[in-house]
């Protein structure tokens, strides 16, 4: 059931002592079936000896040797190839009370949470460190905060668990095969959606700790920008780690309650509410220049070619370059149905008063014509544009669930 994996380094001093311990505990608390598994990266001292020692003397140790040192590189390949359902690992200092380990796995084993990470920063954790360390690892959370919008609140504690199924899916995306594999992993999950359960735990420092702080601080940043450059050019295929796992009520389909609406309706207002604002501005600048009637299809044009864009992929999911052409093809003439209130909402205005209408009396009617526009757009995207992307349809999240469907069979 579970696999707690133990990566080291060099730790010939504590590697027995600190299996055993973790051995004996798991034998005596934990309720279900589980494995401990020595990740060896690359030591150069009598680690390898004595992992293989501990491998042949307690039938619940497993020892893998690692050719290339990296904790994150040695994470992924042991979880790579484990098959217990749930997956987990802790420093070998065993820093953290291990009373926190069966609260840290149970919402992976129960299918409620997708990843779990043990948290020194909670209010209710007890941390006994020196006021460098704490000081460095506030620091660091809160630039995780300000660049990368992360929620969670410790990205370094050497305590998290995962589950296999959704470890299959995001470490290839996972890039870094150090100490910042923590925080690179727990930032595209929280990207994707996935639910992190926090646990908070006690913890006292090891003073022995052989970890360079000032290196490892410095590719923690390098990793921060590479990952926050990463999200701000869309460069990461999250679209694969979207839909949560296990069973969501999403999935159900219920008679009578169109799928995806609300959702659409919220992303529509999004997108329609910042094209109106550019259209707007794009009008005012044509104005300058040319007749209203001339600024308004320009300007509508231009700003109905990115709303077009932006609808594709924010309010109905469509992702890739397949009939993007099409899509705004079928765009361009909903934008001429749009085209003709405008424009007839002017002539009407035009004929109607006598003299140059004000600038602002052009603007109120054209937010009105848009108004309407507007909702005649979103039905026509949604019936006639974007059809088979519907969530009601399911084709947008065909291979999501067909995913879902097969785990289930097996």
């Amino acid at each position: 059931m579970l696999d707690v994996v133990v990566p080291v380094y060099n730790e010939e001093a504590d590697l027995e002592r600190c299996v055993r311990r973790l051995h004996d505990h798991l034998a005596r608390t934990f309720p279900y079936a589980f494995r401990i598994t020595i990740a060896d990266n690359a030591s150069t001292d009598r680690t390898p000896e004595i992992s293989a020692y501990l491998d042949d003397a307690i039938d619940e140790v497993v020892a893998v040797r690692l050719e290339q040192k990296g904790r994150g590189r040695a994470l992924r390949t042991v979880w790579s190839m484990s098959q217990a359902p749930v997956l987990a690992y802790m420093d070998v200092d065993l820093s953290t009370d291990l009373n926190a380990l069966l609260p840290l796995v149970a919402p992976l084993i129960s299918g409620h949470s997708d990843l779990a990470i043990g948290s020194r920063l909670a209010r209710s954790s007890r941390v006994v460190r020196g006021t460098k360390r704490e000081f460095i690892s506030r620091a660091y959370n809160l630039i995780l905060r300000g660049s990368l919008a992360a929620r969670f609140s410790d990205a370094q504690c050497g305590f998290k668990a995962i589950r296999k199924d959704v470890a299959e899916r995001l470490l290839p995306l996972v890039e870094d095969t150090g100490w910042f594999f923590d925080t690179e992993m727990l930032v595209l999950a929280e990207r994707a959606g996935l639910r992190i359960h926090e646990v908070p735990v006690d913890w006292v420092d090891d003073p022995n700790s052989t970890v360079h702080i000032v290196k490892t601080a410095t590719e923690d940043l390098k990793g921060v920008w590479r990952v926050g450059r990463a999200l701000a050019t869309g460069a990461l295929p999250l679209d694969r780690l979207r839909r949560p796992f296990g069973d969501d009520p999403r999935d159900r389909g219920l008679s009578g309650v169109p799928g995806g609406l609300a959702r659409q309706l919220v992303g529509f207002c999004v997108v329609g509410a910042l094209s109106t604002l550019v259209y707007l501005l794009l009008y005012s600048l044509f104005r300058l220049g040319t007749g209203p009637q001339i600024a308004n299809a320009l300007a509508l044009l231009l700003s109905a070619l990115g709303n077009t864009a932006a609808n594709r992929r924010l309010t109905f999911g469509v992702r890739g370059r397949d009939r993007a052409m099409r899509h705004q093809a079928q765009g361009l003439v909903v934008f001429g149905i749009g085209l003709a209130l405008t424009s007839g909402s002017l002539a009407a205005l035009d004929a109607a008063a006598s003299g140059t209408p004000a600038h602002s009396t052009e603007l109120a009617v054209l937010i009105a014509a848009n108004l309407a526009a507007t909702v005649l757009r979103f039905l026509l995207f949604r019936a006639w544009v974007f059809p088979s992307e519907s969530p009601q349809n399911g084709t947008a999240t065909d291979l999501n669930l067909t995913d879902h469907d097969s785990r289930n069979t097996r």
